[in-house]
């Protein structure tokens, strides 16, 4: 099924002169540097500003792959959502010994949201699952992403510029569009109000964030005001805007910002981010957030390892999307484990992100695996660590030639009364020969989705 979904591809890329994708992938990063599409790194520079790698090659999939990919996504965020409201109100999953109650004994699970009432049970409302494939039909979950999830803006401008560069292509294929994303998001957030028209803002930590152009772009998407947390104030139990004509209630944010710093009275106590108060008037409904504040108990890496038991307790279903296995350091016979095979496995960190802290076993030096072991025998609970998948390689433009790289997707799922998901996702691709890291920040690049509606 993968090699024929690129059969036009090929044929079109046979017929074209050479220099033509090199020329394309010039033109592609003058024209995202005129727009000013950066990530930040940290710690680089001082948070240098980087293009982030563009891959002019799209990644294509069969409308059978998405059918999977979909309907496994979307199973796997409602389940999520229906656990996220049962440990803040009845907890019977942990009275049934489905999972562990240790799962809430740690910083993402918030005391805050106990017995809290939410619209539509709607705890994260935008949703980011990190999907790869191993097989022609065989996908794999490695990573639910349900606090802040990004990477939607790069899935949007990616489409544009490559229906800008290769319009010819998108005559040959019958793609499925992506650009209803924000019309979606939108809805969804004027949805979780109990008001008709709802002022919705997106509140963002800055301008030095590493999602900085993702936030201002979405709020110009939407039309409505990117804001930070000095633009905000609390007054009688709403929430209000200062804007030029005075203040204005807002009903809806749409935050960037962690849970521990929306509120300094609440949580982190130094944090110069949110809004004093915040918390309270969203515990009295005052104004509605998205998503919720203590989603990060579900998307944390040992809540991961139960997730098919999850979907099979409140949905009554078999996963359709696999579990990659997980040891949990935490276990002697894991430890033990791991630590003798350390070579063949990739150890990350319990609450880690970003590609950071990793270890990646097969391609890690003596000394490195050496080092590794120490930090995890000094703090075995603060990782967990998981075989060495064959990711699927998808055709990538790599120093004027067309050479097989690593990928993973992330589809994006928006949940308000309805679950919706747009045909795509953030594709990212390992621009080093052999890489499994596909991370931005580890040098990592994106490339455009192609979901055959035909």
């Amino acid at each position: 099924m993968g090699k024929h979904v690129y059969q036009k591809y090929n044929f079109w890329l046979e017929k074209i002169h050479p220099n033509t994708l090199e020329l394309k992938k010039k033109e592609a990063e003058l024209l995202f540097k005129k727009t000013g599409i950066t990530f930040n790194v940290y710690g680089d520079d001082g948070g240098a500003e980087r293009l982030i790698p563009f891959d002019i090659i799209p990644r294509i999939l069969s409308k059978e792959q998405w059918t999977i990919i979909s309907k496994g996504v979307l199973q796997r965020v409602k389940a999520l959502n229906l656990f996220l409201h049962d440990i803040y109100h009845d907890q019977q999953i942990f009275k049934d010994n489905i999972v562990p109650k240790s799962l809430i004994r740690h910083n993402q699970f918030r005391i805050e949201m106990v017995n809290l009432d939410l619209p539509n049970k709607v705890y994260s409302h935008i949703s980011g699952i990190d999907i790869v494939r191993t097989g022609k039909d065989d996908f794999f979950v490695l990573e639910d992403n349900l606090r802040t999830p990004s990477g939607v803006s790069y899935m949007l401008d990616n489409r544009k510029m490559m229906m800008r560069l290769f319009p010819e292509l998108f005559e040959e294929y019958d793609v499925a569009p992506i650009d209803q994303y924000s019309e979606i998001l939108l809805k969804c957030l004027t949805e979780s109000s109990t008001k008709k028209d709802p002022t919705i803002v997106l509140l963002t930590p800055g301008s030095l964030n590493s999602a900085y152009y993702e936030h201002s772009f979405l709020a110009q998407q939407m039309g409505i005001e990117l804001v930070e947390g000095s633009d905000l104030y609390v007054s009688k139990n709403h929430v209000f805007m200062k804007t030029t004509q005075g203040p204005r209630q807002v009903d809806v944010i749409y935050r960037r910002i962690d849970d521990d710093f929306i509120d300094p009275l609440v949580f982190n106590s130094n944090s110069l981010l949110g809004v004093p108060g915040l918390m309270s008037v969203y515990r009295n409904g005052g104004v509605i957030l998205a998503n919720a504040p203590g989603t990060g108990v579900a998307d944390d890496k040992a809540t991961y390892e139960y997730v098919p038991q999850i979907i099979e307790y409140y949905l009554n279903e078999k996963p359709i999307l696999k579990n990659v296995t997980t040891y949990r350091l935490t276990k002697k016979e894991d430890l033990s484990y791991v630590l003798t095979n350390l070579k063949d496995l990739v150890v990350k960190e319990a609450e880690g992100s970003g590609g950071y802290g990793m270890l990646i076993g097969p391609s890690a030096s003596k000394k490195e695996l050496a080092d590794f072991k120490e930090k995890i025998k000094k703090n075995p609970s603060k990782y967990i660590a998981q075989p060495t998948l064959s990711l699927s390689r998808s055709p990538s433009f790599i120093n004027g030639n067309v050479e097989p790289r690593h990928v993973d997707l992330r589809p994006f799922v928006i949940s308000g009364k309805r679950t919706h998901i747009v045909p795509g996702g953030l594709c990212r691709v390992a621009l080093k020969k052999g890489s499994l890291v596909v991370n931005s920040s580890q040098g990592g690049g994106t490339k455009d989705t192609w979901i055959l509606e035909s």
